[in-house]
């Protein structure tokens, strides 16, 4: 009788305590996920309100950065307008262009003729008939000078020439200017943090009324000895997908505002001679807004159960 050979037979070991965890990780994700499934009003309700709270200061955001951009040319345009005096000839014009552009502080200068100048004010004006009624010409010549960075004293020196008839320059406007887009950036920042903090305060309530409703199941679960993190899991995931869902929501929003908005935004640019468009989020603040969303609904979820928890911890008798 000849012996038979041994079997190798593998047996399924035990899944290590990585494979548990994630297990437990997914289970709750998608026990959490089908939980807000289950009630629908009063999830999209939640969400609503997180949604409206987390546009609110993300729309100023954006409306903002429309404006500075919209008002770039003006905040980049330095030219410096010098207008002559009327009985100022071009040659003697064109000898100031000269000696303007030999200073150190100055980066170009452009002469304008008052020819010139007529010309672009009846092409602007729509007043060509008028015009051309006139006996001469008004305008003086015009120097464009375009100064260099560092240029303090530049202005004072042109309104020291005995040519200058006028010296325009804005920028004292734009600083007035870049000042308020200033305070709307620090403004945006604040509400951020006010609406954000009330959506942190929804989800942390609607959580809260979660756990009240499943606060003999928590309990059974303490009493067999669960920890606090196992009982917390599926809460935290329920409050991360109310401030994902928030933040797509908010995000939707804010698209369909801009597309409301962006027709008759480009009208009213043309009618100024420009060709802005309205610009809205890139990828990647796209995602970012996101992520933020769902980390306030997470941290709402994480404090309301974790105080929750500490209130019920069974004690040893």
């Amino acid at each position: 009788m000849s012996a038979q050979p041994p079997t190798n037979t593998v047996a399924a070991g035990p899944r290590t305590g990585v494979g548990i965890w994630l297990d437990q990780h997914l289970y709750s994700v998608v026990a959490s996920l089908g939980r807000a499934l289950r009630r629908p009003w009063a999830t999209l309700l939640t969400i609503g309100v997180m949604a409206v709270a987390l546009a609110l200061p993300l729309g100023l955001a954006l409306a903002l950065g429309n404006l500075q951009h919209f008002a770039g040319s003006v905040e980049q345009s330095r030219e410096i307008d010098l207008f002559l005096k009327p009985d100022i000839e071009l040659a003697r014009a064109q000898v100031i262009a000269a000696e303007l552009r030999s200073r150190a502080d100055v980066a170009a200068v452009v002469v304008r003729t008052p020819e010139e100048g007529l010309a672009e004010f009846r092409a602007r004006s729509g007043l060509g008939d008028a015009l051309g009624a006139l006996q001469e010409n008004p305008l003086p010549s015009l120097l464009i000078v375009t100064p260099r960075e560092d240029a303090p004293t530049l202005v004072d020196a042109l309104q020291g020439l005995p040519e200058t008839g006028l010296v325009q320059h804005d920028e004292a406007w734009r600083a007035r200017l870049q000042g308020w887009l200033g305070f709307g950036q620090r403004l945006a920042w604040v509400l951020a943090v006010l609406f954000g903090l009330g959506a942190l305060l929804v989800v942390g309530n609607t959580v809260r009324l979660d756990i009240q409703s499943r606060r003999e199941e928590i309990g059974v679960l303490q009493l067999l000895g669960a920890t606090d993190g196992f009982i917390r899991r599926p809460f935290i995931y329920l409050g991360a997908w109310y401030g994902l869902a928030a933040g797509l929501l908010a995000l939707g929003l804010l698209l369909g505002s801009a597309h409301a908005l962006r027709e008759p935004l480009q009208a009213l640019a043309s009618s100024y001679g420009s060709s802005f468009t309205l610009g809205g989020l890139d990828a990647a603040r796209g995602a970012g807004f996101l992520f933020a969303s769902t980390v306030i609904g997470w941290l709402g979820a994480w404090l309301v159960t974790g105080h929750f928890l500490r209130q019920t911890r069974p004690t040893e008798t």
